[in-house]
């Protein structure tokens, strides 16, 4: 039987992130995969789903966006998940809740509050800009100053935050969303039990 690993791809986003922040990793993966299919979906709150009101738990998020793969056909065969920050959480409960559909994971600068406190997850130096960033009403300051939190090309700040503010004037996500979303992640507990497919994790030393 050939493995599955690399060949059904689904990446999913972060806090607040949808499909479109992807950006030019897309078509880098694919060119490293030609055959592969490479999928993208957004969590509820987000991207196509801006208008939905996001769940605050990380399983309904989940069982969300599970569903959204099924009604796309998505699930013909194990899926490789590329999850990114909450992106990684949301894989990680699809990983225990439904084994069978998943092959393989990486999983990109993500945290669950039962394997480290919330003051090792977040500095606690920077609350008070990131705050400060959910209320910033000029879009484009908004994400160039989470691109300087996130990345490390200076080169590239201006051409990512212009990108990242046509995508939130298009599909706006609401400061409720941002906050449900939030307090998903902050409670995400899940347990000692590990899933039993290949699974990478990277972090940034950042």
């Amino acid at each position: 039987m050939p493995d599955p690993i690399g060949r059904n791809w689904l990446l999913l986003r972060g806090l607040s992130r949808e499909a479109a922040h992807w950006g030019e990793f897309t078509p880098l993966l694919q060119a490293q995969f030609p055959m592969a299919r490479i999928s993208m979906l957004d969590l509820p709150g987000t991207g196509t789903r801006y208008r939905e009101t996001s769940p605050d738990s990380i399983d309904a998020i989940m069982a969300s966006v599970r569903h959204q793969a099924l009604t796309a056909g998505l699930l013909s065969q194990p899926l490789t998940i590329v999850g990114l920050s909450l992106g990684g959480m949301v894989a990680w409960e699809w990983m225990l809740k439904h084994p069978r559909d998943i092959g393989a994971a990486a999983l990109i600068n993500t945290s669950m509050a039962s394997l480290s406190p919330f003051y090792q997850r977040l500095r606690w130096q920077s609350y008070p800009n990131f705050f400060k960033l959910l209320m910033q009403p000029n879009r484009f300051r908004r994400e160039l100053a989470i691109v300087r939190c996130v990345a490390n090309r200076r080169d590239r700040d201006q051409q990512t935050a212009s990108a990242w503010a046509r995508i939130q004037a298009e599909r706006p996500v609401t400061y409720a969303n941002t906050l449900r979303q939030l307090a998903a992640a902050a409670r995400y507990r899940p347990g000692d039990k590990k899933p039993d497919v290949p699974l990478l994790l990277l972090s940034g030393r950042g």
